[in-house]
């Protein structure tokens, strides 16, 4: 599947952090013709291996996206809702959602007091995410619960994959279907490789909410290197400065020094140097982050067991969490052709 496609398939499909589901079906799909074995671990994680005789490389993309949940349920038939991951509320508000039921999903807004009845002081302050409500139309309470609503039904944004102009794309949820859709084509590429690496391809639960999926599949893995495919926070667009960003939409893969000011990753100097030169090796555009803000799974694998030497290659995305999330396609594609080449010459650097 050209990867355009596939990053479409993914980034439209549902699946909030501990409801993976739907996209790991999608990404065992994608891997079989590439891996030797697929499992799914306790946790949910899904492992393809690619067996070889030389250094093993972990390739984790979480599989999850920030969403809603089901708090209650009043007697209106209003739904209230905790948010699952790092929203921003002020874009939740006036949001098409999808409501995951048990029954099957059923399409909703997300509502709050409108500025007509507020008082002025009021108007001034932003809507928190405490203050809002989703309304899928039901008369009361009792039509809500028959329509399989319940308490910890996940929610989720209703946008859909768009082309815009210059080969650039939005969607909700390119954080980090881009990361999945990056380690499927790596290894469609790899598959057509000559190389000695055993690849362990990991779509990781529950980043969003803790690394979690990450720090359990490593751990039963315990892989040699590890990559972890996101994305990452350009500078190039107005309200941020290069000074807090130096990193460009269209530039090509990110690979990561340090994230969360040496809070989360501190890479590992030789996985650096690896990705680099296999960068300009390959006349690959590339840039390097050191980054302040967030933090990836390889914060997670990195400080497994006795440690395992990780980077992160991202591509860089406008507006991260949020519904309209943008992301140019040639630095996807490069950032996959990276991590395929950069497995195919491990054994020069590990």
């Amino acid at each position: 599947m050209e990867i355009e496609k596939l990053l479409e398939e993914l980034a439209n499909a549902h699946g909030i952090s501990g409801n993976e589901e739907g996209i790991r079906k999608i990404m065992e799909r994608e891997i079989k013709p590439y891996v030797d074995t697929i499992e799914v671990d306790k946790m949910g994680n899904l492992i393809g291996t690619k067996k070889g005789t030389g250094p093993s490389i972990m390739l984790a993309a979480h599989m999850d996206e920030i969403g809603l949940m089901v708090k209650y349920v009043d007697e209106n038939g209003f739904l209230r809702f905790v948010t699952i991951g790092g929203w921003f509320d002020q874009t939740l508000h006036s949001q098409r959602v999808m409501v995951h039921t048990n029954k099957g999903p059923i399409p909703g807004v997300i509502g709050s007091k409108p500025p007509h009845v507020m008082k002025d002081e009021d108007k001034k302050k932003p809507i928190k995410a405490e203050e809002m409500f989703v309304d899928v139309g039901a008369k009361d309470k009792e039509d809500a619960e028959n329509l399989g609503i319940e308490v910890g039904t996940p929610i989720s944004i209703d946008r859909n994959f768009v082309a815009l102009q210059n080969g650039l794309y939005t969607s909700k949820a390119f954080d980090n279907r881009v990361g999945v859709a990056m380690v499927i084509d790596a290894l469609k590429q790899i598959s057509e490789m000559d190389i000695d690496a055993t690849i362990y391809a990991v779509g990781t639960v529950q980043e969003e909410v803790g690394l979690k999926g990450a720090r359990t599949s490593a751990f039963g893995l315990n892989p040699d290197i590890a990559i972890a495919t996101d994305v990452t926070i350009p500078g190039d667009h107005p309200g941020i400065e290069k000074k807090d960003s130096a990193l460009e939409v269209g530039k090509g893969p990110v690979i990561t020094v340090v994230d969360g000011a040496g809070r989360g990753l501190m890479a590992d100097k030789q996985v650096v140097k690896w990705l680099k030169e296999t960068a300009q090796e390959n006349d690959l555009p590339h840039q390097l982050d050191v980054g302040d803000g967030g933090t990836t799974d390889a914060t997670a694998i990195h400080l497994t067991r006795e440690g395992v030497p990780s980077s992160t290659i991202s591509v860089a995305a406008r507006y991260i969490h949020s519904p309209v999330e943008v992301i140019s396609i040639d630095d996807l594609k490069a950032s996959a052709s990276l991590v395929a080449k950069a497995a195919k010459n491990v054994g020069k650097y590990f």
